[in-house]
């Protein structure tokens, strides 16, 4: 994936006039009033200047403001977001909800144990994981990401008091690269392949110059 800004941009108005709708309006979607309004306005545009084309969301309550962010993001790559529920009773909601924003064509709703569902898609290009789910850390673990260049994002890391934390455990990897973000209900925003990507290009520019000099 390369960064694109234009369909950042694109991806980003788009969000912002989605959720100012919603604001202006009786929520239906849960939580909502809850996150600050850039929060999702940024991840949309975060997955869709990356280019991302494979989207998966892993929620613990059904449709959330990140279900529509990574919804639009898609509209606007071509992509798909495969959004995981492991509760039956929420799937009605969540198709309804999709549905009224216009985003069903690129949305996939699955349900199942998420561990087990997330195993049958490869090469991920961006990832949202709700950090209240117990199995959270195997969940990251699990999923299969584009080794190339793809993004993880932890979200709702306020609520998760029991160490370790996903910061600690991504955090000095090799390949990795991640920041913790006190936006919305905190955020772990980790790049997967992009640092060994920079090093490699930096490293093939050096090799150049020197043969250049010798």
């Amino acid at each position: 994936m390369g960064w694109s800004p234009e369909l950042a941009m694109k991806a980003y108005l788009h969000a912002l006039k989605l959720f100012k709708d919603y604001y202006s309006q009786d929520c239906t979607i849960e939580s909502l009033r809850l996150i600050e309004p850039k929060c999702m306005e940024y991840i949309s545009a975060l997955a869709a200047g990356n280019q991302a084309h494979l989207m998966v969301e892993i929620a613990s309550r059904g449709i959330s403001p990140m279900t529509i962010a990574l919804a639009v993001a898609a509209k606007h790559t071509g992509g798909q977001l495969i959004c995981i529920l492991h509760k039956q009773e929420v799937l009605h909601e969540t198709t309804t909800q999709i549905a009224v924003c216009d985003l069903e064509d690129v949305v996939e709703i699955v349900v199942g144990d998420p561990c087990e569902v997330i195993k049958h898609y490869k090469n991920i290009d961006f990832a949202i994981i709700d950090c209240r789910m117990d199995e959270y850390l195997k969940l990251f673990k699990t999923i299969d990401m584009n080794p190339s260049g793809s993004v993880v994002v932890v979200n709702n890391l306020f609520h998760r008091k029991i160490k370790p934390s996903y910061a600690q455990v991504v955090k000095g990897r090799v390949g990795i690269e991640s920041v913790t973000l006190p936006i919305g209900e905190g955020m772990e925003v980790t790049k997967i392949g992009w640092s060994c990507k920079h090093e490699n290009r930096a490293s093939k520019r050096s090799h150049v110059k020197v043969e250049g000099i010798v």
